[in-house]
């Protein structure tokens, strides 16, 4: 039924004017005053912006309803919101109608307004339905502090804590108490570094009554190399970084330098908007390093296509099309994806807008370059020199024909002994620019008008000389982007809260839920642009904030604030995928510290490389590589290590702003059962049994290593009977025992193995049970 058409409506509606009013009324009488943006525009764009909406091609009955032009614009002498008699509107009437083929949202559409949501469009119309630009879109502004009862100051620790603390005050909830000490310092260490502390630091830091104590901790994890390995890999899992092509191919290859420059530019602390635009257009910096041109790498992380028969272009405009997807998410949080075959249903984002970002990557081209480290340049100079020795011998060779020729053969096959650098993938400008056009229904090979590179309006503005990738990504990274600052700081809370001010991290459209904390965010964003862009700032004033250290254990508040929104607790998280083999690594006493380099092989079950379409090799490295940090293990995307994939690890094939966690039984046998966690585990068993001699001792040991504190006296009873018990039995089965020796010493890489066979084995059983402890894999 045509919305403007049946004006009888219209008429009708003065029937139940009157109860509508009165609903009016009541809604009212009890809730707030109706802001646009937290109240209105979700409902609106859940339930009315796919037909009513800024996608012109698709929008019925020539109603627009997310902008207060288009609600109130007349057809045929009827507007959807009346301002001259707002209550008596016809959105209002349509929205309370029982009639199917009157009501909206209609039927057929599987969508349904709650009652809740009537009272709040009944309220919003009848204060006078301002309508309000989209929060996301406007510039942050740095707000003041809320003003707090002197009872409430007294948690406070920085500026965080007022606007959460207001917060708590508004909803009636009281915030929790701060974490012990073991536990405050094990999450904070696990959350900066990736690493627990050791039993040595944990001892000195609850020991240690100075005031200071805590913040001086918090600047020795931001310094530790480890820090950059931690914070890298959140970041690589945006960048979808993998080590292989993808695909039904998946062909490895080489792009090893780009993580290593993202973990070293991490640990140096390098500005957050240079960090963006090296990554975006590193290469078209004056005198580009090629630092800068390695950073571009972050665009080659798309897949290749390497199966014959393709058509190349068609990949090759796929490749932008994830680079615009990947952009929009990571640095705008929006989904720049939806207007690739019609304007955005939500947004207000154009197709033409689209294909105009689509023209800044088109004119690019994607090459292979070396990339050579510090000992393979150091060896090339020493090489060089040696070339300039031999040349100047020959030089002075004249009459002795043979010295001469034998020097020539040496110089000519010393030549051919260059030290080869590894390779990388980078962006690089194109020398003629490609033509681009709008595609129709994203369909290139249906090309319609040309468009030129240029910005959603939107947006703030591009400065028309600027009209290259370099240009595109200083105008990410400009101040002026109400965007880039919010998205990163809101990630940042992400990953230490568990979720963001944000819950949507890669939407803050208006399919994206609203900011539970605005200001707070709105501060986060001006704090972080104001001092540099510097991420190791933000993570201090975070994890110095009394918010972050409240403990995690649920209090009798728990139903006014279920899902933690109001942040009344810190989060309890299960540890990323890659953390769960570093703890456990770092427990036994393996983990090697060795940084960057290309991919190491740690153990996995035997087979797994038999499941891509075409078999790759999976040759576990040995030495020190061994038990490198998971940041380095190499991934192939079409067979990533199980390992990974049980503990929810991205698979690279697109941006990953957010790992969901999930809770199997797979999780537990991995743990059990696993080759790695095996040897892992007969590694910590030869740990406790040679740093701690008595069976309590070796128990408390355990503890220190695996969960940092001291079992109580029911683990320290049960621990010891399962030791008792397992001596026994090993004692009894000689066999079993000696196959667990036997297969530690053919791994080759565990401390000899004591005489005692028994004794080993059964702390291996011990050593199993602790690492697959839930709080051992758990930041608290």
């Amino acid at each position: 039924m045509d919305l403007f058409l049946k004006n009888i409506w219209h008429r009708l509606s003065k029937v139940v004017t009157l109860a509508i009013a009165l609903s009016i009324g009541l809604a009212k009488a009890n809730t707030k005053e109706i802001n646009f943006n937290q109240d209105i525009r979700p409902i609106l764009s859940e339930q009315c912006f796919q037909c009513h909406g800024p996608d012109a091609a698709t929008r019925k009955a020539g109603l627009r309803l997310d902008t207060r032009d288009g609600a109130t614009h007349q057809n045929n002498g009827v507007a959807a919101i009346d301002l001259s008699n707002l209550v008596n509107s016809e959105f209002l009437v349509r929205i309370t109608s029982t009639d199917p083929d009157s009501k909206m949202p209609p039927p057929e559409s599987k969508r349904k307004l709650s009652k809740e949501q009537i009272q709040l469009l009944q309220q919003w119309i009848a204060e006078g339905a301002e309508y309000e630009q989209h929060w996301a879109f406007k510039q942050p502004i740095r707000p003041t502090l809320p003003t707090l009862s002197s009872k409430n100051k007294n948690w406070i620790h920085n500026a965080i804590d007022y606007f959460v603390s207001a917060k708590h005050t508004e909803e009636g909830l009281t915030p929790s108490p701060e974490s012990d000490r073991a536990t405050l310092i094990r999450r904070v260490s696990i959350d900066l570094t990736g690493i627990p502390p050791t039993p040595k630091q944990l001892e000195s830091f609850i020991s240690d009554t100075n005031p200071q104590s805590y913040e001086r901790a918090v600047d020795r994890l931001l310094e530790s190399p480890h820090y950059g390995e931690r914070w890298g890999r959140h970041w690589l899992d945006a960048a979808r970084y993998a080590d292989s092509d993808g695909y039904s191919h998946d062909a490895a290859r080489s792009i090893w330098p780009y993580r290593d420059w993202v973990i070293e530019a991490l640990n140096n602390d390098l500005p957050f908007n240079h960090f963006i635009i090296q990554q975006l257009a590193g290469d078209m910096l004056p005198n580009a390093t090629l630092d800068q041109r390695i950073a571009t790498g972050f665009h080659r992380n798309t897949q290749i296509n390497t199966e014959g028969g393709v058509d190349r272009e068609q990949f090759r405009i796929d490749s932008i099309y994830d680079r615009i997807a990947t952009t929009g998410e990571v640095m705008f949080g929006l989904t720049f994806g939806c207007a690739q075959c019609h304007d955005h249903k939500y947004d207000p984002i154009s197709q033409v807008e689209y294909y105009r970002l689509f023209a800044f990557f088109n004119n690019a081209d994607e090459p292979r370059i070396e990339a050579p480290t510090d000992e393979i340049l150091f060896q090339r100079e020493i090489r060089e020199v040696k070339i300039k020795q031999l040349e100047s011998r020959i030089s002075l060779l004249t009459n002795n024909q043979t010295q001469l020729k034998s020097l020539k053969t040496e110089l000519a096959n010393f030549k051919k002994t260059q030290p080869k650098a590894p390779t990388t993938l980078v962006m690089a400008k194109r020398n003629k620019p490609r033509v681009t056009h709008r595609f129709i229904q994203g369909d290139f090979t249906r090309p319609a008008e040309e468009v030129q590179p240029d910005t959603p309006a939107i947006l703030h503005p591009l400065l028309k000389q600027k009209k290259d990738r370099l240009g595109f990504a200083q105008w990410v990274a400009n101040q002026n982007n109400p965007l880039l600052a919010r998205v990163a700081v809101n990630r940042i809370w992400q990953h230490l809260f568990g979720k963001g001010i944000v819950q949507t991290e890669n939407d803050f459209g208006s399919q994206g839920t609203p900011p539970t904390h605005p200001k707070l965010l709105d501060w986060l964003a001006v704090e972080f642009m104001e001092n540099g862009w510097s991420q190791k700032n933000i993570l201090r004033l975070l994890v110095n904030s009394a918010t972050y250290k409240q403990t995690s254990l649920i209090n009798n508040e728990i139903d006014q604030d279920p899902t933690n929104k109001w942040i009344s607790r810190q989060a309890r998280l299960r540890l990323d995928a890659e953390l769960i083999r570093d703890v456990a690594l770092n427990a036994s006493g393996l983990l090697s510290p060795k940084m960057g380099g290309p991919g190491v092989f740690p153990p996995q079950p035997e087979g797994c490389m038999d499941l891509g379409q075409h078999r790759k090799t999976w040759s576990a490295s040995n030495g020190e590589d061994r038990y490198r940090r998971a940041v380095y293990t190499y991934r192939w995307r079409n067979t990533p290590h199980p390992a990974l994939t049980v503990f929810d690890a991205p698979d690279g094939l697109s941006a990953c702003t957010r790992r969901i966690r999930s809770n199997t039984p797979l999780q537990a046998l991995t743990m059990m059962n696993d080759p790695a966690f095996i040897e892992i585990a007969m590694s910590l068993s030869k740990r406790l049994i040679t740093e701690a001699s008595s069976t309590s001792e070796r128990i408390r040991l355990g503890f220190q290593l695996c969960l940092n504190r001291n079992p109580n006296l029911e683990e320290l009873h049960i621990l010891t009977k399962l030791v008792e018990q397992q001596s026994k039995e090993f004692t009894e089965h000689t066999n079993e025992s000696n196959a667990l020796v036997e297969k530690a010493t053919a791994i080759g890489q565990i401390p000899q193995i004591t005489d005692n066979k028994a004794e080993f084995s059964a702390w291996t059983m011990v050593a199993r049970i602790l690492l697959n402890l839930d709080e051992t894999i758990t930041r608290e």
